[in-house]
């Protein structure tokens, strides 16, 4: 019987949540193994952990290293680049993101430059020019490093788009997640060859969305939970579309054997398959096997000629 294999290319495990604390309340114990036992039961193959700050990228290289299928990328969050002027010398800072990048490559963890990019929606963070002057400073990073990006965009496509055209000859492939911009909008990043689309419950909202998402060529998409957020809620038009469910308890009566209610985790990124799937007409296994192809291309190369096996055995053409 053939397997459903996913990669939740976007989780934040350094979020306090997964530590069991929720507004700054200990309402549970620290249960990353047991959100992990139930990711790979459900057949999510590989995570890639989320770094957004410099001290963050640290934690979640350490994150990454208690797993073999655990992953993890460097950068700084938009809403979080003062962190640069604040360490007193940006290129110092830029140093240690670099230092920390190699340092991740060498024990064969970090496959990704980012989180980075533009948020125009969350300005009292972080301001637009800020934000762009150190977006361009990733690329610095992902070309030194010869990495792919992952990429952060929220009601910038505009700005995001030039500065990637910008520096598109030091640009090796990456992904734009979470994405809940526009047709128009998808369409300008889906004009950078080697960008794809990453779709996640926030992408699965409005009805508007899922017309976005059926226009999304499968084989420039990838999908994510981006947990502990991001889950598809029972007001997402895309509920409709759910097969997978689990237990869930509030934070409050912890049981390590549910969900917790509210909180997002990597087994969920099942549901947005299956979301995805009903939208295209396409069977959940044989979505699972290219946008699987997809996500080695990108961040695991190295995997890439068992990633196309199983695509051609699947006898499956992009929709």
């Amino acid at each position: 019987m053939a397997i459903t294999r996913m990669i939740d290319i976007a989780v934040n495990f350094t979020d306090n949540m997964f530590r069991g604390i929720y507004n700054g309340k200990q309402c549970h114990l620290p249960d990353i193994a047991a959100v992990l036992s139930r990711a790979w039961s459900a057949g999510v193959d590989r995570i890639i952990v989320t770094g957004g700050s410099l001290e963050e990228s640290k934690a979640a290289l350490t994150i990454a290293e208690t797993d073999a299928r655990l992953f993890c990328t460097v950068g700084v969050h938009p809403t979080r680049c003062n962190e640069f002027d604040e360490s007193g010398d940006p290129e110092i800072h830029l140093q240690a993101l670099l230092s920390l990048a190699k340092e991740g490559i060498e024990k064969g963890k970090v496959v990704a430059i980012g989180e980075c990019g533009l948020d125009y929606d969350r300005l009292h963070f972080c301001p637009a020019d800020i934000q762009k002057k150190y977006f361009e400073k990733h690329f610095d990073l992902a070309y030194a490093m010869k990495l792919p990006m992952f990429l952060h965009m929220r009601a910038a496509a505009g700005d995001f788009c030039d500065i990637l055209e910008r520096n598109k000859n030091r640009f090796c492939g990456g992904v734009a997640h979470s994405f809940t911009g526009s047709a128009e909008d998808c369409d300008r990043l889906l004009s950078f060859s080697d960008l794809f689309i990453g779709v996640n419950g926030c992408s699965l909202k409005t009805t508007e969305n899922l017309d976005v998402v059926k226009g999304i060529p499968v084989d420039r998409m990838m999908i994510e939970t981006d947990s502990p957020y991001c889950e598809i809620k029972s007001t997402h038009a895309g509920v409709k579309f759910v097969k997978s469910t689990w237990p869930s308890k509030k934070k409050e009566k912890y049981d390590q054997e549910c969900i917790v209610k509210g909180r997002n985790e990597p087994c969920l990124v099942r549901q947005v398959l299956e979301v995805v799937a009903s939208c295209k007409g396409i069977a959940d296994i044989e979505l699972s096997k290219t946008l699987y192809h997809n996500t080695c291309r990108v961040f695991f190369p190295q995997d890439l000629d068992s990633a196309a096996d199983a695509l051609l055995a699947g006898g499956h053409n992009a929709v």
